[in-house]
């Protein structure tokens, strides 16, 4: 007999749940509850299940070092799994980012970002984007501008950071307002004017320690800039001595089509941070730095008892072998053209389909009232539901919660993506005459 929600009383009310169900395994794109039914899992537990639910040469790997050695703390003693993990790290990103460090989470990498940007530099303040999620600790929510919900009753947050707009085309002020007519986004200069005139109005350069961006906007609604604001913030950096921080905690290893997706815009930062994708399940992150900035951090000034955990660390190896040798990221960009190609059309059969847009496969479908850009939240949870009691699992993400996100396993296949279609297209007949 299956597990309702309610009979499972000992469970934290704070997080919401999709599925009322039990989850009792996963193999590849597919979950099954205990009642025996089976979903496809386009969540990816929030892109963290690149490889598939329980990829057999991650699971090896994991048993493997489980029977060697479970953990080792990092400043005791190097072990072989992070060494390993550090080479085949090495193979993916960018050449001068040459100096890790480990932790347990997505949010205790930012932490450690904070720290290392502000110890390294001697300058209190970061500059954040509208639209971003970097976290729930403390200290990330208060780089967070997604959603209220992630800050409110927690105040007062971290002093000393500022929000500028993201480039967000499809609600791009200046068109909407009529101030400019050009031919493509990558003219468009507003984001980093605005960027400028924060640093006139609100941070002084001379106090600013680094800037802090998603290059692909993930919970705030899958936003892909244009390269030129990625590249324009590289030349802000360069021209005022700060860090360029890219938050690729959900657009890394493999989800946008590349292994990172700052390989889209042709610029390089000063810090990458990582996480989610990189052990395929197993809680791990990293920051990677160029060595001139790592160098400026003073030793023993910060650390964890289990950041870069061996077993950890040896899944995490694992997870870059899979990826490149079973070529996953190709198939990441392969299936997400088809995807874009398959959901653009929808957009003039179904009016309340505003946006469309992505990196392979990760994609977002932005959902307003008919006529408008006005975000429909109601419509986005209504496919999402109608999508779940037909067995797919999809999430929603945006500001206003309209944007219903696509981040299948890249293992999938052209038949899991036209299983998951046909129940898309259902549920939004569906959504249409509710």
């Amino acid at each position: 007999m299956g597990h309702s929600e309610a009979s499972i009383p000992y469970v934290s009310p704070v997080w919401p749940h999709l599925l009322r169900t039990t989850i009792t395994r996963g193999e590849g794109a597919y979950i099954w509850d205990d009642t025996g039914r089976r979903y496809l899992d386009f969540t990816s537990g929030i892109g963290v299940t690149n490889t598939g639910h329980c990829h057999p040469r991650v699971v090896r790997a994991i048993c493997e070092q489980a029977g060697r050695i479970l953990h080792l703390q990092a400043n005791t003693a190097y072990h072989e799994p992070m060494l390993r993990l550090i080479h085949a790290l090495r193979e993916v990103v960018p050449s001068e980012l040459n100096s890790f460090f480990f932790s347990n989470s997505g949010a205790e990498a930012i932490e450690a970002t904070v720290k290392l940007v502000r110890h390294s530099t001697g300058r209190p303040n970061i500059i954040a984007f509208q639209r971003s999620f970097h976290g729930r600790t403390i200290g990330t929510m208060s780089l967070d501008s997604s959603k209220t919900i992630y800050r409110a009753g927690y105040q007062p947050l971290m002093p000393g950071v500022f929000f500028s707009p993201y480039a967000y085309c499809y609600r791009c002020p200046v068109l909407e307002f009529g101030k400019e007519k050009r031919v493509s986004c990558e003219d468009c200069t507003w984001p980093l004017e605005q960027l400028r005139f924060l640093l006139k109005s609100q941070t002084a350069p001379e106090e600013t320690a680094a800037i802090l961006v998603e290059p692909v906007i993930g919970e705030g609604g899958y936003i892909v800039p244009p390269a030129k604001f990625l590249q324009g913030l590289r030349q802000i950096c360069d021209e005022y001595g700060f860090w360029l921080v890219f938050d690729e905690i959900q657009s890394g290893f493999g989800r946008t089509g590349r292994f990172f997706a700052l390989e889209h815009f042709g610029v390089v930062p000063d810090i990458l941070v990582m996480s989610k994708a990189i052990a395929s399940g197993l809680p791990l992150s990293g920051i990677v730095a160029r060595k001139e900035v790592m160098e400026r951090w003073k030793v023993n000034s910060h650390g964890g008892t289990y950041g870069g955990n061996a077993v950890a660390c040896a899944a995490g190896e694992a997870t870059v072998r899979v990826l490149q040798e079973e070529k996953l990221v190709e198939n990441s960009a392969r299936l997400g053209e088809k995807l874009l190609a398959q959901l653009n059309p929808l957009k003039d059969r179904f009016p309340s389909i505003g946006d469309v847009r992505g990196l392979g496969l990760m994609v977002g479908v932005e959902f307003v009232v008919p006529g408008s850009r006005t975000p429909s939240r109601e419509k986005a949870k209504a496919v999402q539901q109608a999508c779940l009691e037909k067995g797919l699992l999809l999430l929603t993400c945006g500001t206003d919660d309209n944007v219903v996100r696509w981040i299948p396993p890249l293992i999938i296949s052209e038949q899991h993506l036209g299983e998951a279609m046909g129940i898309f297209i259902q549920a939004l007949e569906i959504a249409a005459h509710k």
